[in-house]
């Protein structure tokens, strides 16, 4: 497994201006020592082509992977944002869309399958693979929703991003491993033995784990932690 930090953990200080995104990124390669990071696309200052090749020059610079991009409202977008989305991504040359499904209390599912129908066409198009995300009270926020949504939407540019930690009761979190392209590992609540279950649930997982932090107000001390302790547990599995 590779780890990379998601943006969003730093959300507060982003959205004051204490941390611009590419601060961000030096913090990951200089101060975390991560393989990549995720960019939550509400931290793009600017979407034109020549601050998209800033942005993938110095992650290439760094020695960073850009893992993901993440996109909480993705799923409910209409065509045009979901292009736009898509297309950063293809210019960043990231290989991932990581986002939740809506509410259920939003929509119903056929709604929603039929948004995931024109993302995954779109996905295709652009060649950039979708992970989905499980989340309490959404369409997917355990296994048996992710294998539901896989088997009706069937398209092999839709892929699991699960939160372990996370997933409903009686979820299974090795069944969904076959179709997993990015882990996620809260870094306000993980502890030792959740990190643990993770790595023994996705034991043949090789891509990267986003170490996010659900409150979006970490600082660079606790995710410095939550890398050490992967990092630790790892290399002890």
């Amino acid at each position: 497994m590779k780890l990379a930090c998601a943006s969003s953990s730093f959300h507060r200080d982003i959205e004051r201006g204490e941390l611009t995104q590419l601060e961000f990124l030096d913090l990951c390669a200089r101060e975390l020592a991560c393989d990549g990071a995720v960019l939550d696309v509400r931290h793009f200052p600017r979407t034109d082509d020549d601050y998209l090749a800033q942005v993938k020059k110095m992650a290439t610079d760094r020695g960073l992977s850009l893992a993901a991009l993440a996109d909480p409202s993705f799923f409910a977008s209409g065509p045009e944002r979901m292009r736009e989305v898509l297309r950063r991504a293809e210019i960043l040359g990231t290989p991932l869309v990581a986002a939740a499904l809506e509410r259920e209390v939003s929509c119903s599912w056929s709604d929603q399958l039929a948004r995931v129908g024109v993302a995954a066409s779109l996905a295709k198009t652009l060649n950039v693979t979708l992970a989905v995300r499980n989340a309490p009270e959404t369409f997917a926020s355990g296994t048996h929703d992710l294998k539901r949504l896989a088997k009706e939407a069937d398209s092999a540019w839709l892929r699991f991003g699960p939160e372990p930690e996370t997933l409903e009761a009686g979820s299974e979190p090795a069944a969904l491993q076959p179709n997993t392209v990015l882990l996620w590992s809260d870094i306000g609540t993980q502890s030792d033995a959740s990190v643990l279950d993770a790595v023994a649930a996705f034991a043949g997982f090789r891509g990267h784990v986003a170490l996010d932090a659900r409150s979006g107000a970490a600082d660079a001390a606790l995710a410095a932690a939550a890398v050490r302790r992967w990092r630790e547990i790892l290399n002890r599995a």
